[in-house]
Parts: C-alpha cells; sequence; structure tokens
C-alpha cells in the first residue's frame, strides 16, 4: 500500500538498519524499546522500556560492577540519590539505623528530614567507637549500619571487616559510602559489607561536569530489593551521562594514583607549616587511622583535612578567597583542586568536634604539587599576617 509523504517522513527515520561496531557503545536516546511480538511486550526477562538502561548504562553497570567484584548494581542519578535509593530500598516502618556521626551532611540530612516520616529511627554513633561498642548499640528494631570510612570532613578511620563481620552474625546490613576509595582503593564487599555505595560524580566521572551514583552488593536479595525499587520510585540515568562516566572510569586508575601522590606532597609540606595545627589524612603515618588505612586500602586519593591553629573566621576566609589556584566549591574528585571552610557543617553533628582551631578540607587535583604547595604558602602566610 501506497504511505503517505507525512508517513514516510516520519518512517523512514525511524532507525539505522544497521549500527556500526564501535569500541564505544551507542548512545540510545529512546524511552519506548520495540519488541519482536506481542508476547514479549510482558517478559520480564526482556528489556521493554529505557528507563532501565539501553547501551551505555549497561556497560557502564557491567564495568562498575567488576570494579567493586559485584553481583549486583544499581545506577542511581547522583551518589546522594544511591544512598537515599539503598536505603528506601531496604527500610521498612518500625526499623532503626546506626549512622556513623561522620557521614555526609546531606546523608543525615535524609535521615533526619525523610526517614522520621516513615518510621525510621536514626542514632547517631561516634566513629572511633570500637566494633564491639557498636554493636552494643543495636536493637531488635536494628537494620542496618552505616558506615563512612574515612569520615566526611574529620576522616576517622572504622575497622569496617570487623564491624561488617559482627553486623552479619546478628543479621544487620552494613553500608559503607566508598566513595574516597573510588571502588578502586578500596572494596567493600570483600570486607564483608553488604552495600557498597559510590557517588559516581566524584573520581569516576573526573571531570566535574556530571551526576551519578551506585549501589553495588553480592546479596540476591537485596540486589532484587534495589532492582524493585528503581522501577517503583522511577529511578533512571541518563544515556548521555552514563557515556560520560565510562569515560571516565577508562582513566580511573591512571587519574588515582596522580592525586594520591600529589594529595601526600602536599599533605607532609602542611604538617611542617607554623599555621597548621594537624592534618587529617590516613595515609599519614602520624594519623591515628593509619594502620586501618594501611591494612584495608590499597591508596589515597586526593581528599584529606587539616587543622589549623586559632584563627578569626574573618583571617580563615580572607586566606581562601586569596588561593589562585584552588577553587572554593563543594564536591571533588574531579580535575580540579578545591577548599572550603568546614566549622559550618560540623555544627549538624550530634556529638561535639572539639579541634584546636578552624577545620579546612583540600581536594589536591592534577596540577603540579609545587604550583599548589606555593599558592597555599601564600594564603597561610596572609593568615598569619
Amino acid at each position: 500500500m501506497p504511505l503517505d509523504e507525512q508517513t514516510r517522513l516520519t518512517r523512514n527515520s525511524f532507525q539505522a538498519s544497521s549500527l556500526g561496531r564501535t569500541v564505544n557503545p551507542p548512545i540510545q536516546r529512546g524511552s519506548t524499546v520495540l519488541l519482536p511480538d506481542a508476547a514479549s511486550l510482558y517478559d520480564d526477562d526482556q528489556l521493554t522500556y529505557g528507563i532501565t538502561g539501553l547501551a551505555s548504562p549497561t556497560a557502564l553497570q557491567t564495568a562498575l560492577a567488576e570494579l567493586e567484584g559485584a553481583e549486583h548494581l544499581t545506577l542511581y542519578p547522583s551518589g546522594l540519590a544511591a544512598i537515599t535509593g539503598a536505603l528506601l530500598a531496604v527500610l521498612k516502618a518500625g526499623d532503626e539505623i546506626l549512622v556513623v556521626d561522620s557521614a555526609y551532611k546531606p546523608t543525615r540530612r535524609f535521615c533526619d528530614r525523610v526517614l522520621a516520616r516513615f518510621g525510621v529511627t536514626t542514632t547517631y554513633y561516634d566513629p572511633a567507637l570500637t566494633p564491639d561498642a557498636l554493636m552494643a548499640l543495636c536493637t531488635p528494631r536494628t537494620r542496618l549500619i552505616l558506615l563512612e570510612a574515612p569520615g566526611s570532613l574529620t576522616f576517622e578511620m572504622q575497622d569496617i571487616p570487623a564491624i561488617a563481620a559482627a553486623a552479619n552474625a546478628r543479621g544487620v546490613l552494613t553500608l559503607i559510602d566508598n566513595t574516597w576509595g573510588a571502588g578502586y582503593y578500596f572494596k567493600p564487599l570483600a570486607h564483608g559489607v553488604t552495600l557498597s555505595i559510590q557517588a559516581l560524580t566524584k573520581y569516576v566521572g573526573g571531570h566535574s561536569d556530571c551526576f551519578m551514583g551506585s549501589a553495588a552488593t553480592n546479596d540476591p536479595a537485596i540486589g532484587q530489593q534495589m532492582a524493585d525499587a528503581m522501577w517503583d520510585i522511577g529511578w533512571s540515568v541518563s544515556p548521555d551521562d552514563a557515556y560520560t562516566m565510562l569515560r571516565g572510569l577508562r582513566t580511573l586508575a591512571i587519574r588515582l594514583p596522580r592525586h594520591q601522590a600529589a594529595g601526600l606532597e602536599v599533605a607532609r609540606w602542611l604538617q611542617d607549616h607554623p599555621a597548621v595545627s594537624r592534618v587529617l589524612h590516613p595515609a599519614l603515618e602520624s594519623d591515628p587511622g593509619h594502620a586501618l588505612w594501611k591494612r584495608d586500602f590499597t591508596g589515597a586519593c586526593g581528599l584529606f583535612g587539616l587543622v589549623l591553629k586559632p584563627a578569626s573566621d574573618g583571617a580563615v576566609y580572607a586566606m581562601l578567597d586569596n588561593l589562585d589556584l584552588f577553587g572554593l566549591g563543594f564536591s571533588w574528585g574531579g580535575y580540579e583542586s578545591l577548599a572550603i571552610p568546614c566549622d559550618p557543617q560540623l555544627k549538624t553533628r550530634t556529638l561535639p568536634v572539639s579541634l584546636e582551631g578552624p577545620l579546612l578540607r583540600l581536594h589536591i587535583g592534577l596540577e603540579h604539587p609545587s604550583d599548589l604547595i606555593a599558592d597555599l604558602d601564600q594564603g597561610l602566610a596572609r593568615l598569619k599576617g
């Protein structure tokens, strides 16, 4: 039957007859997936809708599962969504969770604002607790322990394998924010943790231009709960963003050692600076968490903290405002160096944080460390003055 021109224009551009084989997966922008026959429309074993991920998200899932040593991995539109999505997948009304007091601030906000509304109780615990002391906080309602190592802003280490083993023995789930280790320098699932979360926005993306998160597990029941929650709530990731993440993932093993080496060079220089009280970096031999880091991690990223000697807020802000190579911005893990003052965020913690002076957080990017040291030196000289 001859077709009208309008129909021909619509259908002739429908789809290429074949796709060339390229080294990268194609970016398929599609919501509708055409099935071969009517029976397939309701076949759960087939890809039936674009929200579950087409070529580039599927390739990213496969690569990240390999990185994490995971059987099941779910993608989310941001790192925070990976944390909140995993929590929503495994928690129910009446549950209790134990959350390390040094956790990422938006994680706390979700627990306090959202989980509380749905009848989930959050108890914050001191990151310095021993595994036995932490287990003593568990009640019959405790469903999950949320870990972060090193801790956000203050970089405390936890004995992750011991906590995971004790929690597993009690039937309590463990979830760790593993963004600092990037899935490369620390393998939580191999240490007994139930759920490993990453903000792919950080080191996997690597260029500060894309948001995404992942949650990985080897527990098939938990993996199914996350997959079901993805459908139930409607999370999805952009195929373009997944392509960008794949591009960053391919250079992760090249970039991270550069971040590590430069970060340690700057951190060791800061240790000897007269304006600095101490540096918070678990890869430094002087750090209280160094033994745990050395035992469990194979490397360090470029993020760490430092405590200045006493100085006014105005002096600290003036020092930061006059840095040339350090941007003043949140997030981290990209190619650029960043600095932020942290004292305002410490006020949200349940347990008081006692520091001898103002707390700063630095991310050491891919600039040459000698240039970053010179920039910090002129900034700290201004602070001292």
